[in-house]
């Protein structure tokens, strides 16, 4: 935020979404193009995985217990490491002058918010590079990006998360992926509602952070239909899009082994931008010809199951792995257990 003497009044805006596709865009284009004044969005996102932006969204998330629960995964235009948002989360967006940008710090940002959470009687601090922690326990992480001279500074506050949908979500084994990228830190997690002297629910904490972060002033402020559609453009050709959350995902490679009963299979896979650029598969299976024309048809590839059953289905399969079928193979490839 800035500082007192600089302050203006804050105009105040919610996207009206939990779609979190929609709630980016939302985000990224007011940082775009609303250049002046002091911005405060609060939002939600319904059961998201949100990946920081130089992240490997697949050696981030738990990929069977994502497509079992239907949690939508998506990468935002911050760095940071990766958070799960369901309906018991609320986050928060400041949007104004970045100003000297060799000055910039979290805390900046960061102390408005504790500062609202110690109001409310909660023991909340700063912690590390980008946490707000209450009793040892982190309930809020944060993210920022410049553009254009303005400042993105957003994190989330878990109120009253689903803990095990927190930890099912993420819960990735760490030898899975061999990856360039950043892997997130897990830590310790504590919802705020847990912490409270008088209890609420999210609608009153959100009222309350609403006013308290409004501080000197508040407007409520709305995008026009016009802005809107642009809004909506930008979810559709950017974090909507496959492309985006995954095709983005640093270089990594994985090897993975299985016995079915056609034999064991070991698969070696490298991956970058999200694409096959090598694969080779190993074990005692009964191929009756060289591999080499399906390992290069793979090449290039989406590492998604889709494209990569696609490739499987213009091949006599039986010819290179026996009795293994196209469902174990992507099984292998795509399936954690």
């Amino acid at each position: 935020m800035l500082q007192k003497k600089e302050r203006l009044t804050m105009r105040y805006l919610e996207t009206g979404s939990q779609n979190p596709f929609y709630n980016l865009a939302f985000e990224e284009y007011v940082l775009a193009n609303r250049r002046d004044g002091d911005y405060l969005l609060l939002w939600q996102n319904e059961n998201t995985i949100v990946v920081g932006q130089n992240q490997n969204a697949e050696a981030e998330i738990n990929r069977p217990f994502v497509d079992a629960h239907n949690i939508r995964v998506v990468r935002r235009s911050t760095g940071g490491g990766t958070v799960y948002h369901d309906l018991g989360n609320l986050n928060y967006s400041f949007i104004t002058d970045a100003g000297d940008t060799a000055e910039l710090s979290m805390q900046r940002f960061t102390a408005p918010v504790v500062a609202a959470l110690r109001q409310l009687g909660l023991d909340a601090e700063a912690s590390g590079r980008n946490d707000i922690l209450v009793e040892g326990k982190k309930v809020s992480g944060t993210a920022q990006r410049v553009m254009g001279g303005r400042i993105l500074h957003h994190g989330t506050l878990l109120f009253d998360s689903d803990p095990e949908m927190v930890s099912g979500a993420l819960q990735v084994d760490p030898e899975k992926f061999r990856s360039k990228g950043t892997k997130s830190v897990r830590s310790r997690v504590g919802n705020i509602r847990t912490f409270l002297k008088e209890d609420m629910d999210l609608p009153a904490f959100w009222a309350y952070l609403k006013e308290a972060l409004a501080q000197d002033g508040m407007m409520v402020d709305a995008l026009t239909e016009d802005e809107l559609a642009a809004v909506s453009a930008l979810e559709q050709t950017k974090y909507a899009t496959w492309e985006w959350n995954f095709g983005r995902s640093p270089k990594y490679d994985f090897t993975r082994k299985r016995r079915f009963d056609g034999g064991s299979v070991e698969a070696g896979v490298q991956v970058e931008r999200g694409c096959i650029t090598a694969i080779g598969f190993y074990g005692d299976f009964l191929s009756r010809t060289s591999l080499e024309p399906l390992t290069e048809a793979l090449q290039g590839c989406a590492m998604r199951r889709e494209d990569v059953a696609a490739v499987l289905g213009r091949f006599a399969l039986t010819d290179f792995f026996g009795g293994i079928t196209a469902e174990e193979l992507l099984s292998l490839l795509f399936d954690e257990n």
